[in-house]
């Protein structure tokens, strides 16, 4: 994230923000008070976060929100299921993160008159077959893969 930052501060002529580690509070408070901005954070960031409206018009997802194989409650779940002779990666490793990916729609669309872009960086919504999984658990909307289509529907506000 940090990364990505750095490397789009010098090409937009719009404020940037950027998410510490401060549980993301201080990129929310200047969200909210100042319009045409950009916030980067980690998926912390939209847990308990309610801007409706036009302050918030898009949520980009650089990865689909798996959880940490490494955590020990994930990896205690993983090993219950695989134990029992489950497929703990369909049976609980996708729905969760299907269920994270929601909160975080949830987030962009608060309100039947709020409107935004979701926008699904990571490539595995399209080659794996759990990707439809993801899809197909989003309200309805439209998709593209078109910047102009993007930009069409946001200056549409």
């Amino acid at each position: 994230m940090n990364d990505l930052f750095e490397r789009v501060r010098g090409r937009v002529s719009f404020p940037l923000l950027l998410q510490v580690r401060r549980r993301g509070r201080c990129c929310l408070n200047d969200s909210r008070t100042h319009k045409e901005r950009c916030c980067f954070a980690t998926s912390s960031f939209w847990q308990g976060v309610d801007v409706p409206g036009e302050q918030l018009s898009c949520v980009i997802v650089d990865r689909l929100p798996f959880a940490v194989p490494s955590d020990p409650i994930v990896a205690a779940r993983v090993k219950a299921l695989q134990e029992d002779g489950r497929n703990a990666f369909s049976e609980f490793q996708v729905p969760q993160a299907v269920l994270a990916l929601k909160q975080g729609f949830g987030r962009l669309v608060r309100t039947k008159t709020d409107r935004g872009v979701l926008a699904l960086l990571d490539s595995r919504i399209q080659r794996m077959a759990y990707g439809k999984i993801f899809l197909e658990s989003l309200p309805g909307y439209s998709t593209t893969q078109e910047l102009r289509e993007v930009a069409r529907f946001l200056g549409g506000r």
